[in-house]
């Protein structure tokens, strides 16, 4: 059972604390493992829950304040609209496809209880690249896991192809600089994760 208080946002100029070495975030960092999306059950994150994660979300660097991103949330009923607009997609795309695939489409959103949009919103022109305008956006897809796992919750980064397809983008009353950074699934880890492996960091070190 996920326990769950919520943490108060700082308000505007408020002083914040120096950083403070923390053994148990570090190890949480170190053992992260998305969890994959046939892998949740409920319950998904409460309202108030939900509301928090958003707004830990949120808290990543934005060079020039310019918020270049936004959420889409689904949840109950609408996850299941939206893979009909999967569904239907799919089978204008690929006529003979077999019902198994048209299946898989019509629950894609349906296999967590939440689904988030992180939706990358630039500004052009401005004088802060367009670049990290959207890398802001990738920081915000990877703190809404860490802020779900530290809640308690399975969480996974996902695109898939109707990340990518501009009939699914007019369903979503996307504008014409936007675009899909992620669909983060959220709920409850049904089965456990196992490690994947991983290559070590290549580092190298500039001396000039």
């Amino acid at each position: 059972m996920t326990i769950f208080n919520a943490p108060p946002a700082p308000q505007d100029g408020e002083i914040l604390t120096v950083p403070a070495a923390s053994a148990n975030m570090l190890t949480r960092l170190a053992r992260r493992r998305s969890t994959r999306a046939i892998d949740m059950s409920g319950p998904g994150p409460s309202r108030e829950q939900l509301d928090t994660l958003l707004r830990i979300g949120a808290r990543v660097p934005d060079h020039g304040k310019l918020f270049p991103w936004r959420f889409i949330v689904f949840e109950g009923e609408a996850r299941s609209r939206f893979g009909e607009i999967l569904e239907e997609i799919t089978h204008a795309d690929h006529p003979d496809a077999p019902p198994e695939r048209l299946a898989l489409e019509r629950g894609r959103f349906d296999r967590a209880p939440v689904v988030i949009a992180v939706i990358s919103q630039v500004t052009v022109p401005h004088k802060i690249p367009e670049w990290e305008q959207i890398l802001s956006a990738g920081a915000v897809c990877q703190t809404l896991l860490l802020a779900a796992d530290a809640m308690g919750f399975g969480a996974q980064w996902l695109t898939e192809w109707y990340g990518y397809d501009a009939r699914v983008y007019a369903q979503l009353g996307l504008g014409e600089n936007e675009r899909v950074a992620g669909f983060i699934y959220v709920g409850t880890q049904a089965v456990p994760a196992v490690e994947r492996p991983r290559k070590p960091p290549s580092v190298t070190r500039w001396t000039g």
